[in-house]
């Protein structure tokens, strides 16, 4: 079994859309990564009627990923609905979640995000942020 696989697998558990409350939709959209120490952490979309209570999966991924492990850098992603990426812009992550990362870890802009399950075709977020406005605050607090 790959790490992709592995990350499907894990993903896949957290699938299972429905209502929180009235208000809270929660578990419609799902995501795995693996951190810089190979352990995989996942998150669910929560979806409230108040836009700005909203949460992706891809930042509880990462959140969980900090608060459980003190870790800020992601090696690979992904991210779903009801089945895994496959292709045509399927399985990206928001602006909001690109640019969480980006500030999360300067490393992350070399993490792989999958864009194609059955074709294993990924995309570095670098490419999704070209000429990202925080590389200068990285390098002047030399943590790049």
């Amino acid at each position: 079994m790959d790490i992709w696989e592995q990350l499907y697998e894990k993903a896949r558990e957290q699938y299972h859309p429905g209502e929180v409350t009235p208000f809270i939709y929660a578990h419609h959209v799902v995501c795995a990564l693996e951190s810089e120490n190979g352990r995989i952490f996942t998150g669910f979309c929560v979806e409230s009627c108040c836009g700005v209570l909203d949460l992706c999966a891809e930042r509880v991924a990462a959140l969980n990923m900090y608060v459980n492990s003190g870790q800020t850098r992601v090696k690979r992603l992904m991210v779903f609905r009801d089945r895994p990426p496959y292709g045509g812009g399927s399985g990206m992550p928001c602006g909001a979640c690109r640019e969480f990362f980006m500030q999360l870890d300067s490393r992350n802009r070399n993490m792989e995000i999958l864009v194609d399950y059955d074709k294993r075709e990924t995309v570095a977020l670098e490419e999704l942020l070209p000429n990202w406005w925080g590389t200068e605050r990285y390098e002047n607090s030399q943590k790049v």
